[in-house]
């Protein structure tokens, strides 16, 4: 599949992968450059393969209280709430971002590989309330403007109060005469807007952006960057520190699930009884230049103590930094392991997350 602005890409010169069945751009000119682009001016994203399903009607905050494990019947119009569905197992089918966009009405966020389970989810999982679930992402374009620069850029082309605009809220604005949903939050540990558009308005609003950034140092940013950008905010990806085996506790994320709600959600008698888990997720701090990639073993000693779920060389910290899953009684930070790192242990230490935060 390829986004509304895949020729916009090609233009650019970009180079792509296949990301859960999507042709998306992963570069443009060099990853290293992007991502300081993004810590120091701006970057443009096209996160397009994202799903957007709207879940409307007098009983959609009921089913949504239902089939996540957050409360977002207590959200409010325009506020925005990072939340989980579970499984009935307490494992996580997806991590979401949930817009009250109005009293009976709001848009899930869904990652691009998971998008269609959590449509059949939702779908499923509401057929018992008063609530309408309809597929909004064919008709949606998403992209992000992220870094210290992004409100001078977003400022100059959008009609919207962003000094109200506070993070993890939205709000309807005006760009070049379109009506978009303008959103105050991202994926890489900067400030930033992510900007909800019309699929064949894109491409015009991808122009507006760029002119308004140019003075301002703004680069396009391809996946590669921001993968990247958010391991050093220490932010899950799922597949690597979420999945269906694991639970949002494991994950130190276990203030999404709200057992103080009301009524039943699904997984709720599982997560409860999984609230300690064996293994937790750490950072990791290398000594050396070799970064610990996906899939390494964690060692005290000669022992196998746990595995890499994502690691690289900080481009902003210039160290190697991971992110694994390690015994509990090993994840105070400061404690002393190292990585088998094709076949050498390298030595690291367990570091309190994020690795970085931007200035305020």
């Amino acid at each position: 599949m390829k986004t509304p602005l895949h020729e916009v890409h090609e233009g650019l010169g970009a180079s792509f992968t296949d990301f859960a069945g999507w042709t998306m751009p992963v570069r443009y000119s060099s990853e290293l450059a992007e991502h300081r682009a993004v810590r120091e001016a701006a970057g443009l994203f096209d996160l397009s393969h994202m799903g957007e399903i709207e879940v409307t009607g007098p009983q959609a905050a009921d089913a949504l209280d239902y089939a996540l494990v957050g409360k977002l019947s207590a959200v409010t119009p325009g506020r925005a709430r990072y939340t989980m569905m579970c499984n009935p197992e307490g494992g996580v089918v997806d991590d979401l971002v949930v817009y009250r966009l109005a009293d009976e009405r709001y848009l899930v966020v869904a990652n691009a590989g998971n998008a269609p389970a959590v449509l059949a989810e939702l779908t499923e999982r509401a057929a018992s309330f008063d609530a309408q679930v309809a597929d909004r992402s064919p008709d949606t374009a998403l992209i992000a403007v992220q870094g210290p620069a992004s409100a001078e850029i977003v400022g100059a082309v959008a009609e919207a109060d962003l000094a109200a605009l506070k993070y993890y809220a939205g709000t309807p604005a005006t760009v070049g005469g379109q009506e978009i949903l303008l959103a105050r939050t991202g994926y890489t540990g900067e400030d930033g807007f992510e900007l909800y558009v019309p699929a064949e308005r894109a491409p015009e609003v991808w122009r507006l952006l760029t002119e308004a950034g140019r003075p301002h140092g703004l680069l396009p940013a391809g996946l590669a960057c921001r993968d990247t950008l958010r391991l050093e905010a220490g932010m899950p990806l799922y597949g690597n520190e979420l999945s269906a085996e694991l639970s949002p506790f494991a994950a130190n994320l276990g203030r999404v699930v709200k057992f103080d709600k009301p009524g039943d959600f699904v997984g709720r008698a599982a997560l409860d009884k999984r609230r300690d888990p064996e293994r937790v997720l750490v950072g990791l701090r290398g000594a050396g230049r070799r970064a610990a990639r996906h899939g390494y073993a964690v060692l005290r000693g000669d022992q196998p103590v746990g595995e890499v779920t994502s690691g690289a060389l900080s481009p902003t910290l210039g160290y190697p930094i991971a992110m694994a899953y390690v015994a509990r009684d090993l994840a105070e930070p400061g404690t002393e392991l190292a990585a088998d790192i094709r076949g050498r242990h390298e030595p690291v230490e367990v570091v309190a997350l994020p690795f970085y935060q931007r200035r305020s």
